[in-house]
C-alpha cells in the first residue's frame, strides 16, 4: 500500500506542471472565491511572471511544489534588476500578493505541505492620499453641465449619482433600472466579485435621474440594453471611458486644477461622510469594501484636513 502511494504521488507530480497548476488556481478563484474576471486575470498574470522567470533562467524543470524561498528571492531580484522586467514597488507588492495566494491555494489543496511564501515580505508602499473634492467644487461641476444639450440631464445625473452613492464607475455604467428602489430610498449595486449591496440614494440624485429619464424615453434602445440606466445617444449603455471623458470635459469647463476622474467622486463621498462623523463600518458597507482597513484611508484624509487647517490659520504655523 505504501509503495502504491509513492507511485501514485510520483505520477501526480509529473502532471503538476505550471500550466495545469495555474489553470486549477484560476478555477478555484472563479468557483470558490467568486472573484471578478479582472481580479482573476491579475492573479494569473502574477503567477505567470514567476513561471516566465524560471523559463528565462533555464529552471523550467522546477515545478510549483519544488519552489523554495530562495527561488522567490531570486525571482524578485530578477524583476528588479532586469531592464526588460524592472517594475516599481507597487507592482512588485501586487505580484507578491498574487504569488502568495497561489501557494496558499496549493497548500489548501494539499499539493504542498509548506508554503514557501510564509517569509516573503512585500515592499512597504507609502500610502498615497486620494484626491477629493469639496462640496462647493462638486456643486460647481454639477451646475456647469449644460442642460440645454440633449445629454445634459444625463451627465448631471451621472455626476450626482457617483457622488451621492459613492459608486465605482463600473458599478455606475452597469446600474440597472430594476435595481432602483426610489420609494425606499435605496439602489441595489452589483460590485466586485458580483457581490450585492444596498446603497442609500439622495433625493437630489433621484430628481436628477428622473429629469434624465424624460430624455431617455425618447431614445431608440436596442434589444438587451433596455434595463441599463445610463445610455448614450444610440441607446446603448455607457462605457467607463465615456464617463471619464464627461468628467474631464466638465472639469475643464470650470477650470478645475485638480486632476480628477469618476473615482474622485467616490473618494469625495467617503471623505465627506467620515468628516461629518459617519460610523466607519457604515461607510465600509456603503462603499462595498471587503476590509475596513481599506476604508480607514479616509480617517487619514480627515487628519490631513485638520493639519491643513492648522497650517493655514494657526499663528504658530
Amino acid at each position: 500500500m505504501e509503495r502504491f502511494y509513492k507511485i501514485k504521488l510520483n505520477i501526480y507530480c509529473i502532471f503538476m506542471d505550471w500550466e495545469s497548476a495555474i489553470s486549477d488556481f484560476v478555477t478555484y478563484l472563479r468557483l470558490e472565491k467568486s472573484l471578478s474576471d479582472n481580479s482573476i486575470e491579475a492573479y494569473r498574470h502574477d503567477v505567470m511572471k514567476l513561471y516566465q522567470y524560471l523559463i528565462a533562467t533555464d529552471q523550467s524543470e522546477i515545478t510549483p511544489e519544488k519552489i523554495t524561498i530562495e527561488h522567490l528571492h531570486e525571482f524578485l531580484y530578477w524583476i528588479n534588476h532586469d531592464e526588460n522586467e524592472k517594475i516599481n514597488e507597487r507592482s512588485q507588492a501586487r505580484i507578491i500578493s498574487g504569488i502568495k495566494n497561489f501557494f496558499a491555494y496549493l497548500q489548501l489543496d494539499d499539493i504542498i505541505n509548506i508554503d514557501p511564501t510564509d517569509l516573503l515580505q512585500a515592499p512597504k508602499i507609502p500610502k498615497k492620499l486620494p484626491v477629493y473634492l469639496s462640496i462647493e467644487e462638486i456643486d460647481k461641476l454639477i451646475n456647469a453641465v449644460d442642460v440645454t444639450k440633449d445629454e445634459g440631464h444625463r451627465n448631471r445625473a451621472i455626476i450626482e449619482t457617483l457622488y451621492s452613492c459613492g459608486l465605482r464607475v463600473s458599478e455606475l455604467v452597469n446600474l440597472r433600472i430594476h435595481n432602483l428602489h426610489f420609494k425606499e430610498g435605496f439602489i441595489r449595486i452589483v460590485g466586485k466579485g458580483d457581490k450585492e449591496r444596498l446603497v442609500p440614494i439622495s433625493d437630489k440624485a433621484i430628481r436628477e435621474i428622473n429629469n434624465y429619464m424624460q430624455w431617455r424615453c425618447h431614445l431608440t434602445i436596442p434589444e438587451g440594453e433596455q434595463d441599463y440606466l445610463f445610455l448614450n445617444r444610440r441607446g446603448k449603455h455607457m462605457t467607463r471611458n465615456m464617463v471619464f471623458l464627461i468628467i474631464k470635459d466638465v472639469a475643464a469647463r470650470v477650470g478645475l486644477s485638480k486632476n480628477i476622474s469618476p473615482h474622485t467622486f467616490r473618494h469625495s463621498f467617503a471623505t465627506h461622510m467620515v468628516n461629518a462623523g459617519a460610523d466607519l463600518r457604515s461607510v465600509q458597507e456603503m462603499l462595498g469594501h471587503e476590509s475596513i482597513l481599506t476604508t480607514e484611508i479616509y480617517t487619514h484624509l480627515d487628519k490631513q484636513h485638520l493639519h491643513d487647517t492648522i497650517m493655514l490659520y494657526h499663528p504658530r504655523r
